[in-house]
């Protein structure tokens, strides 16, 4: 068994020792080495070869952001990103997301976090799957595309749902802005996140890339064409008929669920849209979706899912697994696929 070589970087000492005995714990993982700040960091980078860093946001002098651009550029590694559970933390966690970094876990008190152990399920989890990324795929995960021009649709009684988990954010920002900005019907998304602050500055963030409005759902408001609807974190996120309009509910169906289930929303999706719905899996850790896309493809709607491409294959290979993908595409081409899907 080969074990991942992990570098921990973090500017206290008391938290570097508890996430490395988190880590150790693990029979995989082997922590190789630590590092208090920044220009640490890169040193033990360069003699160590980590198969991962995990790496603190806030830290004196080089913080996280910078620390994690120049690990980009000069020493490619799969980075865990470890933010603030706050609206400051999901900002800057988004710029980490966008310059490389793999995944990311809350610390669940600030940057002190005494229960840190708490989230040490969620950390070894990260940590393998960012392992096992090929690094290659993460570079055109930096890179922006142009905005697709205008061209005029015809509006129809369908709907798009797309669910995704770890890579998902990256993947949105370079699909969204291919749509057009006269795209003809409602787009739904559940990215699975740990926090409302993190849905929230996802949102603003598509908005700053994207033609299309792109917001957080809400509670009983009705689907619009041309709009981006992101699944809250923390509810679960159903749709309802109600006359000729389609309605958001939002419950919170599981206690203590930080993450929308993208079965939930589909199956909805399925039971109001029925042969209208267009389901697309992108990358992500797990089997959430599977079900989900059952439910539309046996209601007669479409199912695509991301190919090889993903950061992360497991979410779209389940659906495979499943048979229950009609089509499988790189990122690249899921934004075109989507303009002919609701054109037919």
């Amino acid at each position: 068994m080969k074990m991942i070589k992990v570098l921990v970087v973090d500017d206290s000492l008391f938290m570097r020792r508890l996430i490395s005995d988190m880590l150790n714990s693990d029979p995989e993982i082997k922590v190789i080495g630590t590092a208090k700040d920044g220009s640490e960091a890169m040193e033990k980078i360069s003699k160590l070869k980590p198969d991962c860093v995990t790496l603190d946001l806030i830290m004196p002098g080089r913080g996280g952001l910078p620390t994690l651009k120049q690990i980009m550029d000069e020493y490619p590694t799969p980075c865990v990103i470890l933010s603030a559970h706050s609206k400051e933390g999901a900002d800057v966690t988004m710029e980490c997301l966008e310059a490389g970094a793999v995944g990311f876990v809350l610390k669940p008190s600030g940057e002190l976090s005494l229960d840190i152990r708490v989230i040490k399920e969620q950390l070894l989890k990260e940590v393998k799957a960012a392992s096992g990324v090929n690094l290659e795929k993460i570079k055109p995960l930096i890179k922006k595309k142009p905005k697709r021009p205008r061209r005029r649709l015809i509006a129809l009684n369908k709907i798009v749902v797309i669910g995704a988990s770890t890579g998902g954010m990256q993947t949105l920002e370079r699909i969204l802005p291919s749509l057009p900005a006269d795209f003809p019907v409602p787009l739904i998304i559940i990215q699975h996140v740990p926090s409302r602050f993190f849905t929230e500055s996802l949102a603003e963030h598509l908005n700053k890339v994207t033609e299309l409005e792109v917001k957080v759902a809400e509670d009983g408001e009705t689907l619009q064409p041309g709009t981006v609807y992101l699944a809250p974190a923390g509810f679960q996120m159903r749709l309802k008929a109600r006359d000729r309009e389609v309605a958001v509910t939002l419950t919170k169906d599981k206690p203590g669920a930080l993450t929308p289930s993208v079965d939930m929303t589909m199956e909805s999706v399925a039971k109001v849209y029925r042969g209208n719905a267009i389901g697309i899996i992108l990358t992500g850790m797990g089997r959430d979706g599977t079900e989900g896309m059952k439910a539309i493809k046996e209601v007669g709607g479409k199912t695509v899912v991301q190919d090889e491409s993903s950061l992360i294959f497991g979410m779209p290979k389940a659906v495979i697994d499943a048979g229950c993908a009609e089509a499988v595409l790189p990122a690249d081409e899921m934004a075109e696929a989507m303009v002919k899907l609701v054109e037919k």
